[in-house]
């Protein structure tokens, strides 16, 4: 089953009329941001977020003009967040199309991650409620902070659990706990629904990474190279597993290459089937079975509208079972 066609179809109209609102956000009159923004909109992502959105404020009281505008205010400040990331990691392809960067140059690419950082800001406000455009303030905090320890882990070779878990929480799930907060609050839902929601989104956007990073360690057009994390010093949690509980010497010999940088293919692929030998894959499943279970949980204990309750256990069973 297409899990994510389920529930966008229950969403046709909302995802709709998000599709507008997004456009009409960053309409211009100059045609290099408009070439740029155009480029970048053309590449549709899978919406996620909105989904989520729109999702919470429909399971809580419903949909409301402001919870357009957080929808289009989170999806913004995320996308904006992926062109400078691209031009930090040099990646030159985002969606399985050329990034930004790549087309447009480095220097546009900055500037038109800054423009949507600020149509964002601008959208947020419309929301009519400051705790949202606090929310979006901490998030973009979050992003950039994220961003910073990822490169300081990497560039200093740290193999840490934790740590791993801290950069994925600023950089992944403060924005689906923003997605699922911002969509309970323009609901007019009460805080203890909104705390338990903002949770739920937290471990959706955990979920989604750790099922990202799987990703990287097999041969899938999932619109990035296989082994790119690896190549870009980005040790995530199946080979973090494998190098804390494999024998030593073999751990010692995969670490030599991690801090000597020596990403050659032959180096990525050894690590890439080190860690699937070493049990990563299987322990990063069993974190994401944990997590969906506690997500479960919190669906379980709040007093929700029955229609949407299976949407949301399907959103996450997709996030579990999706194969790019």
């Amino acid at each position: 089953m297409d899990f994510s066609q389920v529930i966008k179809d229950a969403l046709r109209l909302e995802l709709i009329r998000f599709e507008i609102a997004l456009r009409k956000s960053v309409e211009n009159d100059n045609r290099w941001i408009s070439a740029i923004i155009n480029h970048v909109l053309s590449a549709e992502g899978k919406r996620i977020r909105p989904m989520l959105v729109f999702l919470t404020a429909k399971s809580c009281g419903g949909v409301t003009p402001a919870t357009y505008y957080g929808a289009v205010t989170i999806e913004l400040l995320h996308t904006a967040s992926l062109i400078h990331d691209d031009i930090l990691d040099e990646s030159s392809i985002r969606r399985g199309q050329p990034s930004v960067n790549a087309v447009f140059g480095n220097h546009q690419a900055v500037l038109s991650g800054d423009y949507l950082l600020s149509t964002a800001l601008r959208e947020s406000v419309k929301t009519g409620n400051l705790e949202i455009v606090d929310i979006i303030s901490h998030l973009g905090q979050n992003l950039t902070e994220g961003e910073l320890s990822q490169f300081a882990i990497a560039n200093e070779a740290i193999i840490d659990e934790d740590e791993y878990f801290n950069v994925i929480d600023k950089k992944t799930a403060s924005l689906l706990a923003a997605c699922a907060k911002v969509g309970a609050l323009t609901s007019g839902a009460d805080r203890d629904t909104v705390n338990n929601f903002e949770r739920f989104g937290r471990i959706l956007g955990i979920t989604f990474q750790l099922k990202d990073d799987i990703f990287d360690y097999y041969s899938q057009d999932v619109g990035k190279p296989t082994g790119s994390d690896i190549k870009e010093g980005k040790i995530t949690l199946p080979l973090i597993f494998a190098l804390q509980n494999a024998p030593r010497s073999d751990a010692d010999e995969m670490l030599e290459i991690i801090r000597s940088r020596t990403y050659s293919d032959a180096n990525v692929a050894t690590l890439l089937q080190f860690a699937k030998t070493h049990g990563g894959i299987d322990y990063t499943n069993q974190k994401i079975d944990a997590l969906l279970a506690e997500a479960d949980s919190i669906l379980e204990s709040l007093s929700l509208n029955e229609d949407y309750r299976p949407l949301l256990q399907l959103l996450f069973k997709y996030l579990k079972e999706r194969s790019y």
